[in-house]
């Protein structure tokens, strides 16, 4: 039965997605059959991914695949290797997924994957070999008209192109089996950049709508890895600064401004953003309650929570990564009038350009790289749109109006198809 208890600090990655989740389908009147069918995953499953390492002796992994929802399309959803990956991450990223190609009204269901693993510590050999035994654990449930991964947290094009490879070698050539590939592979312009592109388009969506100036507007950005780079690239052509920035090993901050072409100079020669000189070092705990106009949290779930909810000085949240904020922070940001922009639509820009990569690979065709920007930005901003006019409507906050809209778009697939 649909709960109308509020959130609590302790919840588990899936408990705050269903919390979520209840809202909306309490807003709308959802069926008590249909909640029960969207609420739970349709499969999930976990092998064991044996590899031979480099010395000779043979290491287990454990390996997920969580296919959520598929009733709008092929599951879709990124592969993560990390070592906090387990079944309950992973099924609620799976989630996160259905409902966020539902409300950006791309033809695909949400899956997600991982391998619980520590992919720095591997050689190339070894990161190749365990890539290929997961994919084959798992080939029998994925297919460019089953389920379609992308790279993820851990993952990256070359991670890609071997599971197209790992599956190729059985099923034939299939580029439309996974998405994020090299271009020289059948990868799409434009995707490398596509989900710090989307964060920026749909705040620069968000406040054309509500007539909010972004000009001057200074911004913090937690987690310096794609999505935060390239955040921080596009934003500067809202008028926005980037005064500080961060990743794993600590930030930068500098009220004036820093400058982004040496900073990535300088990551790119040492290997960290660390001993930059001009920004004084900060902790990405001290990062999220910097004075600013825009925080962009593109690192990692649960950097904002009930413990510093209330300490952030940001009037606008621009999530960049999965899950950033938790319901009880949530609630603390409502209260005091930020505006949240949720991971569901602020960050679907991935996803997007996946969809536009897997078309091309169905269609055999290559899409220019302008061609792709334009089709992304026409997607991102009609979402955009329509969530806000969602939250106008029902007087709710635009995380709760971006559920009610993916919940009402799966629900309809799933009546039309005759699941209930």
């Amino acid at each position: 039965m649909i709960s109308n208890q509020g959130p609590h600090s302790d919840m588990t990655p899936s408990e705050e997605t269903a919390w979520r989740f209840d809202r909306a389908a309490g807003q709308i009147g959802l069926s008590e059959d249909t909640y029960h069918l969207l609420r739970h995953p349709w499969r999930e499953l976990q092998v064991s991914v044996p590899v031979r390492m480099d010395d000779g002796h043979v290491e287990v992994f454990t390996g997920f695949r969580v296919q959520h929802n598929g009733a709008r399309g092929p599951y879709k959803g990124g592969i993560r290797y990390h070592p906090g990956v387990n079944i309950e991450e992973v099924r609620a990223l799976a989630t996160l997924m259905t409902w966020k190609t539902a409300v950006v009204d791309i033809p695909l269901g949400g899956a997600k994957g991982g391998v619980q693993c520590s992919p720095k510590e591997f050689s190339l050999g070894e990161l190749n070999r365990l890539t290929r035994r997961y994919t084959q654990s798992i080939s029998h449930i994925l297919g460019p008209y089953r389920d379609i991964p992308a790279p993820d947290m851990g993952t990256n094009a070359q991670v890609m192109a071997w599971m197209m490879d790992a599956y190729g070698q059985e099923h034939g050539y299939t580029p439309g089996v996974v998405t994020g590939k090299p271009v020289s592979l059948s990868g799409s312009y434009g995707r490398d950049a596509a989900t710090g592109r989307g964060v920026v388009i749909t705040l620069g969506a968000w406040a054309e709508e509500t007539g909010t100036s972004l000009n001057g507007a200074t911004v913090a950005i937690q987690g310096f890895g794609n999505v935060g780079q390239w955040a921080a690239r596009l934003i500067e052509q809202l008028e926005c600064i980037v005064v500080a920035v961060s990743n794993s090993q600590g930030g930068l901050y500098n009220p004036k401004g820093l400058p982004l072409d040496a900073l990535e100079n300088y990551s790119k020669e040492h290997g960290t953003i660390t001993g930059f000189p001009e920004g004084d070092a900060v902790s990405n705990e001290e990062l999220l309650e910097l004075p600013c106009t825009v925080l962009i949290p593109a690192a990692v779930g649960d950097t904002i929570n009930q413990e510093n909810a209330g300490r952030i000085r940001a009037r606008i949240v621009a999530e960049g990564a999965n899950r950033p904020t938790t319901p009880s922070a949530d609630v603390i940001l409502e209260g005091n009038g930020v505006a949240v922009l949720p991971d569901i639509l602020a960050n679907a820009g991935g996803v997007v350009v996946s969809y536009f990569e897997w078309a091309q690979n169905i269609q055999g065709l290559r899409w220019s790289e302008e061609r792709v920007n334009e089709e992304l930005a026409q997607i991102m901003v009609k979402a955009t749109q329509g969530v806000i006019l969602t939250a106008q409507a029902r007087g709710c906050s635009l995380r709760e109006a971006a559920y009610i809209v993916s919940v009402e778009r799966v629900a309809s697939a799933v009546a039309v198809r005759g699941f209930v």
